[in-house]
């Protein structure tokens, strides 16, 4: 989710670079220190359930923080509090998501499904929501906050009425310590060079992503010269992209291949980073986010169907979360990293790095990303 009404609010409190990037952290951190044993919870519990309860959870959240904005006693620490407690129920959440879906529809319909899920997501989240938290925000700080309260309790409800039961099938046998469990989805993963790849080159990414945006809120407004409303807007450039990309990414992925279209996906997201480095240009950052979330629907759809199709069901919650866990896990770093990129040697030092790396990164990829590993990882799933 893209959220802004919280560092609108970080950065109405403070224009520390660093300060502002500690909400992000927060947030991003229990990806570090929470997702294994989300995962390994996910895989005990029926996933409906999981995904109601923590919605419910998130919806008290986001009331409290309303009353608290309105009370004018918000401050940096709450914030950060705030953000650690909106990231576990998201560890909690996305790995029950993911893990719930092979159950819902046939595993040659999984592209598809990710696909459209991608595109109601882009619609909400990116088309509707920044905008309209921006605008909320200049109403009045508290109402945003007011409204993704409503949300998560409308999405709690939904979730509550699938119909079935959700818990995954485990073997037989007498219970096992958490800590087993937790072993087992590490050793899984990290033995398929393929997903352990990919799940690395994702934490790079999302280091760098986390880099970006922990500090983008202070690039909108000092830099670009945008309005706390126009910071909103600029997301539609990358709802633009995402939604383009729910769209095309089948037709993509049967045109050139999953392998391409996802080392594709690196080196265009490296070029979009070096263009918003060298320009002033909000259309052009515009464009340049289009860009963005059109390459990272394109990753997503590939990399979460790979797993949902590969990895067995009673692991999907445990893998998955050492995946995110690789994956995910480094956003609180790529946070801390932003803030001292941008206070140490100005605000578009985290894109012009972030451009760099990812361009090392796909090259380094590109002897285990190929048509030839996965076709073969696939096959070995349905032995």
């Amino acid at each position: 989710m893209r959220d802004v009404a919280l560092p609108l609010l970080a950065a109405a409190i403070t224009r520390d670079p660093a300060l502002v990037a500690a909400v992000s952290l927060a947030g991003r951190l229990p990806w570090l220190v929470l997702s294994l044993v989300s995962g390994a919870l996910v895989d005990r519990v029926d996933r409906r359930w999981m995904m109601g309860t923590v919605d419910v959870v998130r919806a008290v959240v986001m009331v409290t923080l309303a009353v608290t904005v309105a009370a004018d006693v918000a401050s940096i620490a709450v914030l950060c509090v705030v953000a650690f407690a909106l990231g576990t129920g998201e560890t909690l959440f996305d790995n029950a998501a993911q893990a719930i879906m092979p159950s819902i529809v046939r595993r040659d319909q999984l592209e598809l499904a990710n696909s459209r899920l991608y595109a109601a997501q882009v619609v909400s989240l990116e088309f509707v929501g920044p905008p309209l938290r921006a605008l909320l925000f200049a109403v009045a700080a508290s109402l945003p906050f007011v409204v993704d309260g409503v949300s998560f309790a409308i999405a709690a409800a939904l979730a509550l009425t699938l119909a079935g039961c959700y818990r995954p099938v485990r073997a037989t046998g007498p219970p096992t310590r958490m800590r087993t469990e937790i072993v087992e989805g590490l050793r899984w993963l990290w033995a398929h060079r393929l997903l352990r790849t990919l799940g690395l080159m994702l934490g790079v990414w999302n280091l760098l992503t986390t880099a970006i945006f922990s500090v983008f809120v202070l690039f909108a407004l000092e830099t670009l010269g945008l309005s706390k409303v126009g910071y909103g807007l600029i997301f539609t450039g990358a709802a633009v992209g995402s939604l383009l990309g729910t769209v095309v990414a089948t037709r993509v992925i049967a045109r050139l291949g999953p392998a391409t279209a996802l080392l594709g996906a690196v080196f265009t997201s490296a070029i979009s980073y070096l263009v918003i480095a060298l320009t002033s240009s909000a259309v052009l950052v515009g464009m340049m986010f289009a860009v963005g979330g059109l390459t990272s629907v394109l990753w997503n759809v590939i990399t979460v169907s790979l797993r949902q199709s590969i990895i067995p069901d009673a692991l999907l919650g445990r893998v998955n979360s050492v995946y995110r866990f690789l994956g995910w896990g480094t956003m609180p770093i790529g946070a801390a990293v932003g803030g001292a990129l941008a206070k140490g040697f100005g605000l578009r030092a985290p894109f012009y790095v972030s451009a760099g790396v990812l361009a090392v990164m796909g090259v380094a990829a590109l002897p285990v990303v190929n048509r030839r590993t996965i076709e073969a990882a696939r096959a070995q799933s349905r032995e």
